[in-house]
């Protein structure tokens, strides 16, 4: 088959495309899926550049999110058929390992996985759309409904609103009705965040986005319900941490799925105690998630930002997209 192969760990040249690779075997209890669509995440510059802490046994092909039809299915697997469409989620929670990390993705033609790892994609959901939504989206889902439980009356800060995960929050947010301001770092991720529903956006790089907040909604005080946002998400860490308690308003929600600037930042517990903060962790995502994000997609309340399509030979051109972070919205590879 097809596939895009890293056979040791570097820059972007180490991704090589090659035409005739093993097609993948398929197991008693295994499916091999047609892939139609792969989308792209950060995860798989972490792949090509190799983990601290994980090794992985090269040659590996990346892509963690993957979507297409059964062709073969294992004589021990009663539930799916040749030709379903199928979403499937990356993480095995029975045996463990990822797809696109410690078992061969999607970037290629074909993928096998357990027959516990699919997800029904539901008729009319294209493929593209299907893919893009395991590692960012469905874990932007668990943190903002599964977790977060933002509703209509919320004011939602997001950080990082331009990345994949950040996208995700803004989308689900206005599903639900709140009110969005989003955070990005040059005009034209504004213009984005802007065209995909967020009510004030704030250039963080050139304002400060605490005053900014004040500014639209008052400053919080601590013996009120008044001022200030009701969620804040973020993600990063770092410099924004005690920063984002300044914009909560009293009894408001923090979230976080990650520490994309530095997991250990400075904190202020003065903030936490008398506003009454509610610091709430998500972590990735589950089947359950990705069933709910399929259905807002077949309903029509939702439509993932595709930010470009390519041919699985220019895989490499697609993924220094997401490494040089101009993409707003899923970059997706199809064979």
């Amino acid at each position: 088959m097809k596939a895009v192969v890293l056979h040791e760990h570097g820059p972007m040249d180490r991704l090589v495309f090659e035409e005739n690779f093993p097609d993948p075997v398929c197991g008693p209890g295994d499916v091999i899926v047609g892939v139609k669509a792969t989308s792209l995440n950060y995860h798989d510059l972490f792949t090509r550049n190799g983990m601290p802490g994980i090794k992985l046994d090269l040659p590996i092909i990346c892509g963690l999110d993957v979507a297409g039809e059964i062709v073969e299915a294992g004589t021990k697997v009663k539930s799916w058929a040749v030709g379903d469409a199928v979403l499937i989620d990356p993480r095995n929670r029975v045996e463990g390992g990822l797809v696109g990390e410690t078992v061969n993705g999607g970037l290629a033609e074909y993928c096998r996985v357990p027959a516990h790892q699919l997800v029904k994609i539901p008729e009319g959901v294209p493929f593209d759309q299907a893919a893009s939504l395991p590692v960012a989206i469905g874990t932007a889902h668990r943190m903002m409904v599964t977790r977060g439980q933002v509703e209509a009356d919320d004011k939602v800060l997001i950080l990082g609103a331009s990345g994949g995960v950040g996208t995700g929050a803004l989308l689900l947010a206005k599903i639900f009705g709140a009110e969005v301001v989003a955070c990005g770092s040059t005009e034209a991720k504004l213009k984005a965040l802007t065209k995909l529903g967020a009510d004030h956006v704030i250039n963080y790089k050139e304002t400060d986005f605490v005053r900014e907040v004040w500014n639209l909604y008052t400053k919080p005080h601590r013996r009120e319900y008044e001022g200030g946002v009701t969620v804040v998400v973020n993600f990063t860490g770092g410099d924004t941490w005690v920063q984002s308690m300044r914009c909560l308003r009293r009894g408001g929600r923090l979230l976080t799925c990650g520490a994309t600037d530095s997991y250990n930042p400075p904190t202020d517990l003065r903030y936490v105690w008398s506003f009454e903060f509610d610091i709430r962790g998500s972590n990735s995502w589950e089947q359950e998630d990705l069933t709910a994000l399929l259905n807002y997609i077949s309903e029509g309340r939702m439509i993932v930002p595709i930010a470009g399509t390519f041919p699985l030979p220019q895989a490499t051109e697609a993924l220094r997209l997401i490494e040089d972070r101009k993409a707003i919205g899923k970059v997706i590879v199809t064979p």
